[in-house]
């Protein structure tokens, strides 16, 4: 908790509240201090520790899996590479708080979770609008529960672009990849597209107004269904398999407007290593893509023009 309260960005966002319990504890040791019992400071300690607790469940992984508590390295890290990929140095910490408290909010009202660590999932957020896709239609391959969908569409919105998603899943029940047995989510919530449509719900009319296509994006009849477009942002989410991965790129290669970007979710990450495997053979090939780079366990792309 201390490392994501004095680092630099979230606490802008938490200043209120950080600023509330530190005056409240301030009050209390001047209290205690004042009728010298040390008892008394102990229990005063143990009081205020109990009711930060309520304030923790915002954050930690309780019902999510992966806590929301960023380091400050881990955020400094983030910003370091955002600026990197993009170019923009002006605004890429602004854009990761803005992402930070976006996510904490959509997973406080919304069914489910956004699947990935927080910085991650912030990262993805501020890269997409800062990179300025030549078009705002948007396909994601791979959603869980629609709620990244549904932030990235608020992201894209407060930089004045009008988003149009369109999603592919299975929306099998529960998360899917090959070789591995995921089981029920940690949420207790059944990945469905009911799910999905109340997480888009939350974004508004552009939430609402999003194509969903139910099945593998390696079917042909899906890949027909939703390849009426050039889509300005790709995100590959979907099958984290090597093979998989690769298919996805072909068909990227295939749908993506020039000076387009993809973003491949897990780039990098040890546990899924079929990604950069799939990539790295991708790219030795006649690919349109340039390699920006990565941040927190994303790699970006851009489709020449």
């Amino acid at each position: 908790m201390r490392a994501l309260l004095t680092s630099k960005v979230a606490r802008r966002g938490l200043r209120p509240i950080v600023d509330l319990i530190d005056q409240r504890i301030e009050r209390q040791v001047r209290r205690a201090l004042a009728n010298g019992s040390q008892d008394a400071l102990r229990q005063e300690l143990t009081t205020l520790r109990n009711r930060q607790r309520p304030l923790e469940l915002f954050f930690d992984g309780t019902g999510r899996g992966a806590s929301r508590l960023p380091s400050a390295p881990h955020l400094h890290r983030t910003i370091t590479e955002l600026t990197r990929v993009t170019g923009n140095d002006e605004h890429a910490e602004r854009a990761v708080a803005q992402a930070f408290r976006l996510l904490i909010a959509l997973e406080a009202l919304g069914v489910g979770r956004i699947a990935g660590g927080t910085m991650n999932i912030c990262g993805k957020l501020a890269a997409v609008p800062l990179l300025d896709p030549p078009n705002d239609e948007i396909l994601e391959i791979g959603t869980l529960y629609g709620m990244f969908g549904a932030a990235l569409i608020r992201m894209m919105e407060r930089t004045g672009r009008d988003p149009r998603l369109t999603i592919v899943d299975p929306l099998a029940g529960q998360q899917l990849q090959p070789g591995t047995s995921m089981g029920g989510d940690v949420t207790g919530t059944p990945v469905r597209e009911a799910a999905v449509r109340a997480n888009l719900a939350l974004a508004g009319a552009a939430g609402a107004a999003t194509r969903i296509q139910q099945g593998f994006s390696e079917d042909p009849e899906v890949r027909a269904l939703v390849s009426d477009r050039s889509y300005g942002v790709i995100v590959v989410d979907g099958d984290h398999s090597a093979a998989g991965v690769a298919a996805d790129l072909r068909w990227a290669e295939e749908i993506v407007t020039p000076g387009g970007i993809v973003v491949l979710d897990d780039f990098g990450h040890p546990k899924w290593p079929g990604i950069k495997e799939a990539f790295d053979k991708h790219r030795a090939t006649a690919t349109r893509f340039t390699f920006l780079g990565q941040v927190a366990h994303s790699g970006y792309l851009r489709a020449r023009t």
